[in-house]
């Protein structure tokens, strides 16, 4: 049976993209039932050719869906709040009952900063309860959606209420597809709050208030430290501003697996990203784009 997953990014994430289809192929005997939907915006030939080695590698499909001049992506994101660290790319999880084929049943959606250490399947075939959405808490919720002194936001959120982190999601498409996410925004736009959101995360938790099902934590250990080694997580997530790619090494030992994490992006992509990262920071500051 087929496994579907899929990730969101651009052109400067492909390495770490890499790195989270790898960790899965790595921790599963089931890498020939591995489906990956990559929804990306425009990537060189190079990346695209680095991405493409997870099916030589191991057996794996990948099917590509370009973002770029998608005339429904476009307005999907029209008056979405974005960030340099949160592009657009970010909301096209909102668009996977669209671009997904229609016999495509459940997906799981995983951000691009994580490690996967258990058998994927575990977490594909995990009961959802009936709901359209499983995920995990956020740890650092309610300051996520309440803001600064827990109070910016509590016209819209109850702090008591649980709140889930968007970076794994298990997706039952069947009932996604009966959903209107657009007029669930629209509603929000003209209500004029979504400048004061938490990027998508915010939308998810306020349109499946009450309609998800809370995962065990160890399928999102958030803001992933060298502690949780000793707890043995399934899926590390890199949400803090240290991520596992750093490789300044006091910077990176700060971040749980760093070691293990550069050996399965591989050495070569490895640092071939670090170069990337470091020509695209100095092109910057220099004004060059």
């Amino acid at each position: 049976m087929a496994m579907h997953i899929a990730l969101t990014f651009d052109d400067n994430f492909w390495a770490p993209a890499f790195a989270v289809m790898r960790s899965i192929c790595l921790s599963t005997k089931r890498r020939q039932d591995l489906v990956f939907h990559l929804l990306h915006m425009p990537l060189s030939p190079e990346h695209r050719a680095d991405l493409e080695r997870i099916s030589t590698e191991f057996g794996a499909s990948l099917r590509f869906h370009p973002l770029a001049d998608l005339p429904a992506f476009e307005a999907l994101v029209a008056g979405l709040p974005q960030h340099g660290r949160w592009p657009k790319v970010v909301y096209a999880r909102l668009m996977l009952a669209e671009l997904l084929p229609g016999d495509v049943e459940r997906v799981i959606y995983l951000d691009c900063d994580v490690l996967v250490r258990w058998p994927i399947e575990q977490l594909y075939e995990i009961d959802l309860g009936g709901q359209p959405l499983g995920a995990v808490r956020d740890s650092l919720a309610p300051f996520i959606s309440l803001g600064r002194d827990m109070a910016g936001n509590r016209d819209l959120f109850d702090g008591a209420d649980p709140y889930f982190n968007s970076g794994v999601m298990v997706i039952d498409l069947v009932q996604w597809r009966g959903l209107d996410l657009r007029a669930d925004i629209a509603r929000l736009e003209e209500r004029g709050i979504l400048g004061r959101l938490y990027f998508d995360q915010d939308l998810l938790n306020m349109i499946f208030r009450g309609r998800w099902q809370e995962l065990p934590w160890r399928w999102n250990t958030i803001d992933a430290d060298t502690t949780h080694e000793a707890m043995n997580p399934a899926i590390l997530h890199f949400t803090k501003i240290s991520k596992p790619w750093f490789i300044l090494a006091g910077i990176r030992r700060t971040t749980a697996y760093a070691r293990f994490y550069r050996h399965v992006m591989t050495n070569d992509l490895f640092y071939r990203f670090a170069r990337h990262r470091w020509k695209a920071w100095w092109k910057k500051r220099l004004g060059l784009r």
